[in-house]
């Protein structure tokens, strides 16, 4: 048994989106659970499409994921370069797709581009005809000797079986006929992802190639180029798509939202890394939530799904919420801490506002909706029928009297959260009223909010004793005619 090497080979051509993230993820699971070797190669043949910065973005997201890499342009390994450009630059596809035209599997196709336009069919589909495989030897060697402009094409045997196993979908039988001669070797030199993909996975020994499911029917055209070199196929394992709803997959092509923009929104990368894993894999146990070291130990081909997933980011924003609430509280506070200082709420302290949102929170973007409203307090007219309240039986009246009552006792006690715990329900037993009257009462008041992500307690000790008693005398005023 060879070891297991798995791949991830992006091209550089966009941003990470969760689908690529899934698959690197996948070939890193399944090779760790096999004691095997992860390794990531960039796929940057593609001029045209090559976007800047996208090299960057895949390294960094593979670190901020957890996913470590054996091999790769970063740290090196034996299989070197891990940059298909630099792989070309050296001669590399070049030299096989020689030793392919030799054994018969390839071939020199100078068919100039009207030629090539002129095959297309009245529904707009063109179809190689294998023209310049006719060619005989000598009118190769002439055209490559006058300098002509050509290509190297695949030769597609037809009439030839091309069934192959995948551990997911089973056996996959695709007919030859329907298979066309696709480009090996642009006319500029570069190699094409149909060929270099192949040569690569042979030269660095790859055992299982983990890839998307739009792959699926293009496999045999790989396959029979394994066979044409005489080397071994690898393992393949097709993965099922992710879609945005029952109708589209989730594409950096329609602004889907991509793994850095999630981290911008305030996800925990950890959080990402297992909601992705649970798209298109389940579990023996069906348990949810897992960490990358427990993923490593579940993970099994056996629970990869045939059918496509939907990105439920609701369900992703639970399972946020659940690694937040983990969070000790320094840790918590030095995440939440930029979002807290682009609140509007920036001038009270974070260290309590930190304290206050640590179990309320889902998503760390969402702690200036939870507060900007301690500073907006000024910002409108103090409602005073906020004070009614069937449950407590309070009103404007009761509010009045317990308000009044709390700008007497508040110089008696100090102002941190440990004694006004004590002050709050003494004050209700003092004066005969309930807790809870006293604590809604006065939360209304320093707030002007209905609901909060703090009980009075917790608003009187961010807004301390001058804030507060400025806010209650205010809160007095609007029920100053009762």
């Amino acid at each position: 048994m060879k070891k297991v090497r798995t791949r991830f080979a992006p091209s550089p051509t966009g941003f990470m989106h969760i689908g690529n993230l899934r698959t690197a993820l996948y070939a890193y699971l399944y090779a760790k659970k096999n004691d095997g070797t992860f390794l990531l190669r960039i796929e940057d043949t593609d001029k045209e499409r090559f976007v800047d910065g996208a090299v960057d973005v895949i390294y960094r997201t593979l670190k901020t994921s957890g996913i470590e890499i054996d091999e790769g342009p970063l740290n090196g390994g034996a299989y070197g370069p891990y940059i298909q450009s630099l792989r070309s630059d050296a001669g590399i596809y070049r030299k096989y797709a020689d030793e392919l035209i030799k054994k018969g599997g390839a071939y020199h196709c100078f068919c100039t581009k009207e030629r090539l336009e002129s095959l297309t069919d009245k529904n707009g589909i063109r179809t190689y005809d294998k023209h310049c495989l006719k060619l005989s030897a000598e009118e190769t060697a002439k055209n490559l000797k006058d300098g002509l402009a050509y290509v190297v094409r695949q030769n597609i045997p037809k009439d030839t079986p091309t069934a192959y196993d995948d551990l997911v979908f089973g056996k996959i039988n695709i007919d030859s006929n329907d298979l066309e001669d696709n480009i090996l070797i642009k006319s500029d030199g570069m190699p094409t992802y149909n060929f270099a993909n192949v040569v690569d996975d042979h030269l660095m020994d790859i055992t299982h190639v983990i890839r998307g499911v739009e792959y699926l029917s293009s496999t045999p055209k790989y396959n029979l180029m394994y066979d044409a070199f005489g080397w071994e196929r690898p393992v393949y394992i097709h993965l099922q798509l992710i879609m945005k709803d029952a109708t589209r997959k989730l594409s950096k092509r329609y602004g889907d939202a991509n793994f850095e923009d999630f981290i911008a929104k305030g996800y925990l990368p950890q959080a990402i890394v297992n909601y992705i894993a649970l798209l298109g894999w389940s579990p023996k146990d069906n348990v949810e939530k897992m960490s990358l070291p427990e993923l490593i130990e579940n993970f099994s081909v056996d629970g990869l799904s045939r059918s496509s997933s939907i990105f439920d980011e609701n369900k992703m924003r639970w399972l946020n919420s659940q690694y937040v609430k983990e969070l000790t509280q320094e840790e918590f506070t030095c995440l939440a801490a930029p979002f807290i200082r682009h609140s509007k709420a920036s001038a009270f302290d974070l260290s309590k506002i930190a304290a206050l949102l640590h179990t309320r929170t889902e998503i760390l973007s969402d702690i200036p909706g939870l507060i900007d409203f301690i500073a907006e307090y000024y910002d409108m007219d103090f409602d005073p029928t906020l004070f009614v309240n069937q449950k407590w039986k309070t009103d404007q009246a009761v509010a009045k009297k317990i308000l009044s009552l709390f700008l007497e006792e508040e110089k008696n006690t100090e102002f941190d959260e440990e004694a006004l715990h004590a002050f709050l329900p003494s004050l209700a037993e003092k004066y005969g009223y309930k807790k809870g009257q006293v604590l809604w009462c006065v939360r209304i008041a320093v707030t002007a909010r209905a609901s909060t992500p703090g009980g009075a307690v917790e608003m009187l000790g961010l807004l301390g004793r001058e804030e507060s008693v400025k806010r209650i005398e205010r809160a007095l005023k609007s029920v100053a005619h009762i």
